[in-house]
Parts: structure tokens; C-alpha cells; sequence
């Protein structure tokens, strides 16, 4: 098992991916490197070989098929995830490793919207979806993650070994986020300085698809985790429409003694039942969410007699 394990994601980024492993053997000597190249066709991976960093492959496409990888292949004490494109400075790492090894922290988050991010970052909307992605899941999940997006990030054992990777692709920080939230696992932020990509290296992130395919995580994630609170919006949306348009409908009976809009009484009704459904539905999901925390806990013990059988 390393004490430390830094874990670098590398599609295409031959231009710095050299300058990366430097760098962190130089803030943390007494870290192992590991590079995995997902699918690099400019020659990242060897770049990577000459600069110190012992390089694996995964060869389906996607960011959290690559963390996926890692996370199963690597026993670590502490792990540090950072991008391969040198936007995050290697300075603050050991900090963040501290408050893994002595603070117990599950997850540390490198929160660049804290300091030099929104001078640095020259991606338009970049800046706008980072903060749109930071205040729904705060207000959704009552969180105080200073950034949710980020990709320099400080892992415990009990962390990777227990975090069920699901996204493919960029939306794994949010989902990481979420997951470490909702089982109530120790997270700590460390301000750390950003700087934008070197010129000549370009990045993989579409503002406009990931940014739906994060918001698409975020309202799944919302159905998956708080059940109650979605499918009790969704009841309480479909009764106030029911509502509003059988109330109409009963004055009409009320002066007349007629129901002269069956259609309109009919929908009222389907859309009443449709409700009741919905927040039983949530109820009923609920239920399972808790069983699902109670079996995490004893995940976590699981994990943590792992830990000691392999020091």
C-alpha cells in the first residue's frame, strides 16, 4: 500500500502532462505518480514514463471511466486526483495530504472559486455554470463545499474504496460531491490558487454538453438521494394543479347544480391520484435511502478493518 498515491487522468495533454508529474514529485517526494492514459493519441503517456510517473491505461473513453479505474487498482493511505492540463499548482498538495493523514478528513476540496479562479478562467460560461452547479446543490443538499466542480481533490482509503463510480464522464466531481454529503463524510476545503491552460493546450470540457450532463447528474442525484424532497415537489405541483383547475369547477356546481367541463373534472381527478401516487412513491424510497446509509456504515467499518489487515 502507498502512504501517498497521486492520480492523474491524461487525455491529450502532452503539452504539460511532463511539467504535472514534475511538479508533484517535487511537493511530494515520498508520493508514488500515477498516469492513466485514456486513449492519448499525441504521446501523453510516455511523456509521463520520462517524467517519473508510473503509467497505467484505460481504454474506455470518459473521465469517470479513467477514475473508476484508479479507484479500484490503487491502495493508498491518501490519494491526490488532479487534472493532467497544469491549471492547479502543486504547492498545495501537502496541505491537503495533512488534513487526510491527520485531520481524517474523507475528502478535501481544492476550491479554486475562492481565489484566483473567475480572474484566470477564460472559458466563457465556465465561471456562470460553476456558480449555477454550486448554489443548486447547496440549496438541494444544504452543503458548504466551496467548489463542486473542481478536479484537485484529496481522497481517504474509506472514500475511494466505498464510492460507487457511476458518471463516464465530467460530471464524476458532482457526483463525488453528492455522495460524500449525503453519507455525511468528513469534507474540508483548502483554498488553492488556478491558473488558466498554458497556450496551445485546449480543453476536453463542452461548455454546453457536459454542463446539461451535469445538470442532468444533479436532478438524478436529487431523485436518488432525497427521494422525499423530489417526488414530494412533483405531488405537491400536481395536487396545486388539480386544485387550481377544480375549483372552477365546483363554484360552476355550487350556483348550478351542473358539471358542465367532465373533461376538465376528469384530469383534476387523474392528476390528484397521480399526486398521492407520487408521494407515497417517495415515501416508500425513503425508506430505502435510509437502509442504504445504515449498510454504508457498516461498509465503513468493513473498509476500515481492510485498511488495517493491509498496514
Amino acid at each position: 500500500m502507498d502512504k501517498i498515491a497521486v492520480l492523474i487522468p491524461c487525455f491529450n495533454e502532452v503539452k504539460t502532462i511532463e511539467k504535472v508529474v514534475k511538479d508533484f514529485k517535487s511537493a511530494l517526494p515520498e508520493a508514488v505518480i500515477y498516469v492513466y492514459d485514456n486513449n492519448s493519441t499525441d504521446g501523453s503517456g510516455d511523456k509521463a514514463s520520462a517524467a517519473g510517473a508510473i503509467v497505467r491505461h484505460e481504454y474506455v473513453q470518459g473521465k469517470g471511466n479513467v477514475i473508476r479505474r484508479m479507484f479500484r487498482e490503487i491502495d493508498a493511505e491518501c490519494y491526490i486526483m488532479v487534472d493532467a492540463d497544469d491549471t492547479y499548482p502543486a504547492e498545495f498538495a501537502p496541505a491537503m495530504v495533512r488534513k487526510v493523514l491527520d485531520r481524517q478528513a474523507d475528502m478535501v476540496v481544492g476550491d479554486r472559486l475562492s481565489s484566483t479562479y473567475f480572474s484566470e478562467n477564460k472559458r466563457a460560461f465556465h465561471g456562470f455554470g460553476n456558480k449555477l452547479v454550486m448554489k443548486s446543490i447547496k440549496r438541494i443538499f444544504k452543503s458548504d463545499v466551496k467548489d463542486i466542480m473542481t478536479g484537485y481533490r484529496a481522497f481517504s482509503y474509506q472514500f475511494v474504496k466505498t464510492f460507487p463510480v457511476l458518471s463516464t464522464g465530467f460530471e464524476i466531481e458532482t457526483e463525488m460531491t453528492i455522495h460524500a454529503i449525503d453519507k455525511n463524510m468528513h469534507i474540508e476545503n483548502e483554498v488553492i490558487d488556478y491558473r488558466d491552460r498554458p497556450e496551445g493546450s485546449e480543453s476536453k470540457l463542452n461548455t454546453y454538453s457536459d454542463g446539461f450532463k451535469v445538470i442532468g447528474t444533479i436532478i438524478k442525484l436529487f431523485r436518488n438521494y432525497r427521494p422525499m424532497a423530489f417526488f414530494g415537489l412533483i405531488a405537491l405541483v400536481l395536487a396545486l394543479v388539480s386544485i387550481g383547475f377544480f375549483i372552477p369547477v365546483l363554484i360552476e356546481f355550487i350556483k348550478t347544480g351542473l358539471v358542465p367541463k367532465f373533461p376538465t373534472l376528469i384530469m383534476c381527478v387523474f392528476m390528484m391520484i397521480a399526486a398521492i401516487q407520487s408521494f407515497f412513491a417517495g415515501l416508500i424510497l425513503q425508506t430505502h435511502v435510509q437502509k442504504n446509509r445504515h449498510d454504508f456504515e457498516m461498509e465503513l467499518i468493513r473498509c476500515n478493518d481492510r485498511l488495517k489487515d493491509i498496514r
